[in-house]
């Protein structure tokens, strides 16, 4: 399967080729509506046929008669009770169980418009993608929810991508699909059972390399939701912590999941050797693709500036901000000492990743070394800015202050910039 594209799924008159999971948890009320009013949906603009599975997970009140009403009052709808709560773990047993080639779920609520359906399982039955999640964070998204409930989705998505290099937009959203023999092999390795479990799924996908499609959806908050929010988002902070432990350790079989289910890298063309005076090509070092003839820009350097100009800006924020918050407590030297070490270390991780293109821990430890060379130097450059300025007046303004770092801080990027292309530009894997 590595380096090819999934099969098309082919549609069989009686057997259902699309899954739709609702788990629920004491949710009498509002589970008879939402799968009459998914039922009528799938019934008039989804193509293929499909099952609705009421997972109920250790429900307590009369949810688990609804459920059973409703299956014997419409066709396609099946019921599973668990006797432990947990909506992973509803998940998890429900897509287990199904024999249908690609399972979605989506929260009782029905919060998303179900428009988004369609477009959410296509790709996975054309055999596009391998997994499809529902964004609120994208552009053409259409969102109506508080705040509170805003800032801290986007919080916690900029957390998984700092903490786990997660590359989709929105891990929370409560409307997901994935196609059964992908379900087949990463289910088994996920561990949350609770509501970390979307993004434990999600970044195990993507080490796996498979594709990850996203649907900008229309959505509109419940404001009768029962979800504890600080303790989902203190469980999530648990998960994140176990799972950054698993991939730092290798303890997770990625490579097993990538030889049976990762796409390849496409394989780029042949580069056409380059031509001298009159097209004759050129040999010996001067021929190999990607290298420069004289007078020429070097391959990749404009694309590796703007992306270090711009790890270069949010370091120097974040520096800035770090400096302005510890000054007042530690002094301008050691706040100096502190942000500069703090954010040396995050730009060289970040610079290795988007701007050189490196990945995995190989010569990671040497990387890490020249950029703390270069914080050596950057942290020169400033401490002796600052030393010259307090010479020339013993108490500066704040603002004269942060103009002289900003300064030192610029040229210490571009001896950065050379040390670390110099380190990494002809090793990048």
């Amino acid at each position: 399967m590595l380096g090819g594209p999934r099969p098309a799924i082919q549609a069989r008159p009686t057997a259902a080729v699309l899954d739709v999971v609702i788990p629920v948890h004491n949710e009498e009320v509002d589970l008879g509506p939402c799968v009459r009013r998914l039922h009528a949906h799938l019934s008039a603009h989804f193509p293929y046929p499909f099952q609705i599975t009421v997972a109920d997970n250790a429900s307590v009140d009369d949810t688990l008669k609804v459920a059973d009403g409703l299956a014997a009052e419409l066709p396609g709808v099946e019921v599973l009770h668990l006797d432990a709560k947990g909506r992973g773990r509803a998940l998890s047993a429900a897509w287990s169980a199904s024999s249908a080639p690609v399972l979605a779920y989506m929260d009782v609520d029905l919060s998303t418009d179900l428009a988004a359906l369609l477009p959410l399982v296509a790709p996975l039955i054309s055999g596009h993608s391998d997994l499809a999640i529902g964004t609120r964070l994208a552009r053409t998204s259409r969102v109506v929810r508080g705040t509170k409930r805003e800032v801290i989705s986007r919080a916690y998505n900029l957390l998984l991508r700092g903490a786990l290099a997660a590359r989709f937009s929105d891990a929370q959203c409560g409307f997901k699909a994935i196609r059964a023999d992908v379900a087949t092999e990463l289910l088994p390795v996920v561990r949350d059972t609770g509501w970390f479990f979307d993004t434990e799924l999600l970044v195990l996908a993507q080490r796996a390399g498979l594709r990850i499609h996203e649907v900008p959806v229309d959505w509109v908050d419940d404001p009768d939701s029962r979800v504890d929010i600080v303790a989902t988002a203190l469980a999530d902070l648990r998960g994140v912590g176990r799972l950054g432990r698993a991939l730092l350790t290798g303890t997770l079989p990625l490579a097993d999941l990538r030889a049976q289910l990762g796409r390849a890298p496409l394989t780029a063309p042949r580069a056409q050797p380059l031509a001298g005076p009159g097209g004759t090509p050129l040999t010996g070092p001067g021929a190999r693709p990607g290298t420069a003839l004289p007078g020429q820009v070097p391959a990749g350097l404009p694309r590796q500036l703007a992306r270090f100009a711009a790890v270069g800006v949010a370091s120097t924020l974040a520096y800035l901000l770090l400096f302005v918050a510890t000054r007042g407590m530690l002094g301008a030297q050691p706040a100096n000492l502190l942000a500069l070490l703090l954010t040396a270390v995050a730009n060289t991780a970040a610079n290795r990743r988007l701007t050189f293109g490196i990945s995995g821990r190989r010569h990671a430890a040497r990387h890490h070394a020249q950029g703390l060379l270069a914080f050596a130097l950057g942290l020169a450059l400033t401490s002796g800015a600052l030393a010259v300025l307090h010479l020339v007046s013993a108490v500066p303004a704040r603002p004269v202050e942060l103009a002289v770092l900003v300064a030192a801080n610029l040229a210490a990027t571009v001896l950065r910039f050379v040390l670390l292309r110099l380190g990494m530009h002809h090793r990048r894997t």
